[in-house]
């Protein structure tokens, strides 16, 4: 099958695929899921699960953050969130549930969600939300845009983070300010002293750059989702099972460039159930990124709803508020089971190790070499 078409006289598209367009394909011997490990590591930073929680405020409440922590995954609070910006962040969030559950018109939740994180951060509020994950004992990651990550990271470092996530849609190593000196992510995370993750990647070029700037990880996706509207209003979109696929080249061959350092790649986008977790690890991924999954967890502070970071863009939003669950099950019911229906939907990491175990692989690593076969007419 050829890798492009023609889509016009001159003009040829790349043929790519989502994670929908595969599935995987057992051939070796089967084991006990009691012999499957699920367990990831970045620098210094071990986890139960391949679970980086997504930032959105939705989500991402400190505590939600202490105990995604306590299960095993990686907690992640948004610098430039609520919680940064509020005293009681809790109300905002109810005021926007409030709005968008009322209002035939989701303008309406959109510019809730403008004027909610339009407040000034506040650095003793940031300090706050970070020491209360920190109190807790896990891991502290907190999440910058691109475009404030020269003011803010310093800032973060200095209130207790274990870990930088560096996140926009999509990210490049060298970012552009209008009006001033241009983020060079080599020279910036090589002034940091904690670990950075950055992203998003849409493809091996923007991996292999990234990867170089000196990143413990790097993103993949734009954190598409049915909240998110990039696609409609940028007209980008990025097939994940490719992109993920690709991004994993770039770390096999940066692996090589540099004779040994391995850059971890972490999936974001289009991961909705249980069975786009274990496509994304068997494309290449060594964790994922979940956000609207979480919102049906009885700690999501937005009650079930969900919003990218994008939503509340003051110029161009690229995100809606949209429900995504009933907020009503358990973190471990959730992440571990036992599964409430047959949907994929909870149960999230217990079904990626009964996947594995089909498959025959004992770890997240060794699955990555899973056979995958494409499951939709796209020839």
């Amino acid at each position: 099958m050829p890798e492009s078409v023609e889509i016009g006289m001159g003009r040829q598209a790349r043929r790519t695929y989502d994670l929908a367009d595969i599935a995987i394909v057992p051939s070796r011997r089967t084991r006990s899921s009691a012999e499957v490990s699920t367990a990831w590591q970045i620098d210094a930073y071990r986890f139960g699960i391949p679970l980086v929680m997504d930032s959105s405020d939705a989500v991402a409440s400190p505590a939600m953050a202490v105990e995604v922590g306590r299960a095993g995954g990686l907690g992640v609070i948004n610098a430039e969130g609520l919680w940064a910006r509020h005293a009681d962040p809790e109300a905002v969030i109810d005021e926007i549930v409030r709005i968008a559950s009322d209002s035939d018109d989701p303008d309406a939740a959109t510019a809730a969600l403008q004027r909610a994180y339009a407040a000034p951060i506040d650095d003793d509020l940031l300090a706050a939300a970070i020491a209360t994950v920190k109190d807790g004992g896990s891991t502290v990651a907190a999440r910058v845009s691109p475009q404030n990550a020269a003011e803010l990271a310093q800032r973060v470092i200095r209130a207790g983070i274990d870990l930088l996530v560096l996140q926009g849609t999509i990210v490049s190593a060298e970012h552009v300010l209008r009006g001033g000196e241009p983020l060079n992510l080599k020279s910036f995370i090589a002034n940091l002293d904690v670990p950075v993750i950055v992203g998003g990647a849409t493809n091996y070029q923007t991996a292999t750059h990234l990867m170089r700037t000196g990143a413990a990880g790097v993103i993949v996706g734009t954190g598409a989702g049915v909240a998110s509207t990039t696609d409609e209003v940028l007209g980008i979109a990025v097939p994940m099972a490719t992109a993920i696929a690709d991004a994993a080249a770039a770390r096999r061959d940066y692996l090589d460039e540099t004779g040994g350092r391995y850059v971890h790649v972490i999936a974001a986008g289009d991961i909705a159930t249980s069975a786009d977790i274990a496509k994304a690890v068997a494309c290449g991924a060594d964790a994922v990124i979940l956000g609207e999954p979480l919102a049906a967890c009885d700690l999501a502070p937005a009650h079930g709803w969900y919003w990218p970071h994008q939503a509340s863009h003051p110029a161009l939003p690229r995100g809606i508020a949209v429900p995504c669950g009933l907020a009503d099950t358990p973190l471990e019911e959730l992440l571990y089971g036992p599964a409430r229906g047959a949907e994929g939907r909870t149960n999230l990491f217990g079904a990626l190790r009964r996947a594995m175990a089909k498959a025959g692989y004992s770890d997240v690593k060794e699955f990555q070499k899973v056979g995958l076969i494409t499951v939709t007419g796209t020839a």
